[in-house]
């Protein structure tokens, strides 16, 4: 069993006590968010390939990112190391949740967190919002494990439904509803 040195204890305890914010992407964001876009690790469930050049990561952030209706980047001491999103559907009644974060973070309870924050607060932002969902590919344990702990209800397997990079997927399906809210 490998040990875990004294100052990467350290460095995680530093890390979790570290405030975490989300606030809107910039362009000023690009070499953060290169850091996680170009990573094959973090794409792996997305619907994106990795990013291959800093004009396609500036593309992206101005034409997409920047005029999104809820796009926020996840950050520790104002530094960007992944991005949530909320997107309406046309009735407004309904949102899908999307997040990403850079490898060097998962494991650390930093989306978990995130996603909490989004699910406390976009419900306010946004009063039309009944649901909040999420698709989860079947094999990715660690995403449905985030939404499990911040109180989304699995709602089932939605089978061969998401074709991404040339595959047809199994997909979880998560929702939270404004009812879900404790007050």
């Amino acid at each position: 069993m490998a040990g875990i040195s004294p100052e990467s204890k350290s460095e995680e305890r530093d890390e979790e006590s570290n405030e975490i914010t989300l606030r809107p992407i910039a362009l000023s964001d690009i070499d953060d968010f290169m850091v996680w876009a170009t990573d094959d690790r973090v794409s792996n469930f997305c619907t994106w390939d990795a990013y291959t050049s800093k004009h396609q990561a500036f593309q992206f952030i101005n034409d997409v990112a920047i005029p999104h209706p809820w796009f926020r980047v996840i950050c520790i001491n104002n530094r960007a190391v992944g991005s949530i999103s909320v997107t309406p559907n046309s009735e407004g009644c309904r949102a899908e949740l999307g997040y990403v974060l850079a490898f060097e973070h998962w494991g650390k309870e930093i989306v978990t967190r995130a996603v909490k924050m989004v699910a406390s607060n976009i419900f306010k932002e946004w009063p039309e919002l009944k649901r909040l969902q999420a698709l989860v590919n079947v094999e990715n344990k660690g995403s449905q494990r985030v939404l499990e702990k911040a109180g989304f209800l699995r709602e089932g397997v939605l089978r061969k439904y998401l074709t991404t990079k040339g595959r047809c997927s199994d997909m979880v399906i998560f929702s939270f509803l404004c009812t879900d809210l404790v007050s």
